[in-house]
């Protein structure tokens, strides 16, 4: 154990796509850069809108709210340091922020993933009992979960980075991906990476696969639940209070099993197109969700609405919207 002390690499070079030639690094910067601004305006409406909204202040809300910060904080992770890559050839990362960098990147990613399965509990409770939802799902039992999900899932990122730190890196010092994660930094590592790469897949696919249980699990018991319902209309309201969160879980949870399960069933893929998908799950539900949430999500569309009014016309006066509960 005493060669894993010894690193011979001081810093990492972050190369993005290495197949990307140098007269489309503005393009892709300026690209990454408006995904990232689209991102801190989407999220940020939403937060403020919460803030200043005591309508929103409902379970499902708050549960949206903490899903929105994480995607907030996974960006501000990862895509500053791809733009400045690409924008002032600027890819160094110090060999402690890379590792920093790995923890928040799968950390980040883990609170996401339970958020989810949190937002499909709500669903299943608000569908299958929803003349028990008040009393099930309240802003407490919401807050425990949520807290839960940011406490508990520190200990396998932690625990993948304390590993990885301090083994040998000898074999280069260049990522081949966007950002840091544990499988493009222990690869540079001079030992067997079987040692530290199994039981990181093992936690990745807990992570990843047990929400995802859960969630098949809800959304089949509400869609037999739904399927009950004697009228068409009911029928179709209740499917249309849980196409938000579906769209939302599709967006995250699709994309990267088809990654990983890919490599597994004997699909292969260039290197750059498997980040260009690595990087369009990363930063399309984060663009794409809180569109989801103002035009999909009655609440939200009606009280951004009545600001926008607000905004552009001072003497308007918001008259009270009959907001329906089932939607929360």
């Amino acid at each position: 154990m005493s060669s894993g002390n010894i690193s011979f690499v001081k810093d990492f070079f972050i190369v993005g796509f290495p197949g990307l030639q140098p007269e489309y690094y503005g393009v892709v910067a300026a690209l990454l850069l408006f995904a990232y601004v689209c991102i801190l305006v989407g999220n940020g409406t939403f937060i403020a809108l919460f803030t200043l909204e005591k309508c929103l202040h409902k379970p499902m809300y708050y549960i949206i709210l903490n899903l929105v910060v994480s995607d907030l904080l996974f960006s501000t992770t990862t895509l500053p340091k791809i733009i400045a890559r690409y924008w002032f050839q600027a890819g160094s990362i110090s060999f402690t922020g890379c590792f920093i960098q790995m923890y928040f990147v799968h950390y980040f990613g883990s609170v996401s993933s339970v958020i989810l399965a949190i937002m499909a509990y709500d669903r299943y409770v608000a569908i299958c009992n929803p003349l028990r939802y008040p009393n099930i799902v309240t802003k407490l039992d919401i807050f425990c979960l949520c807290l839960a999900a940011w406490v508990l899932t520190h200990a396998c990122p932690l625990m993948m980075a304390i590993r990885a730190y301090p083994l040998p890196y000898c074999a280069g010092n260049t990522i081949i991906h966007c950002y840091c994660d544990h499988i493009s930094i222990t690869s540079l590592a001079c030992t067997n990476r079987a040692l530290y790469g199994v039981p990181a897949f093992a936690f990745a696919m807990v992570v990843l696969l047990s929400p995802l249980a859960f969630i098949v699990f809800s959304y089949c018991a509400i869609i037999v639940a739904v399927l009950r319902i004697s009228t068409t209309q009911g029928r179709l309201k209740s499917f249309s209070t849980c196409s938000p969160q579906l769209i939302i879980i599709a967006l995250y949870f699709l994309p990267r099993c088809f990654i990983y399960l890919s490599s597994n069933i004997g699909i292969n893929f260039s290197t750059d197109l498997r980040l260009v998908i690595i990087m369009l799950y990363s930063l399309f539900p984060p663009m794409i969700n809180p569109l989801i949430y103002c035009l999909r999500t009655k609440d939200v569309k009606e009280t951004l609405l009545k600001r926008i009014k607000v905004s552009m016309n001072p003497l308007f006066i918001p008259t009270k919207v009959n907001v329906s509960t089932v939607c929360v």
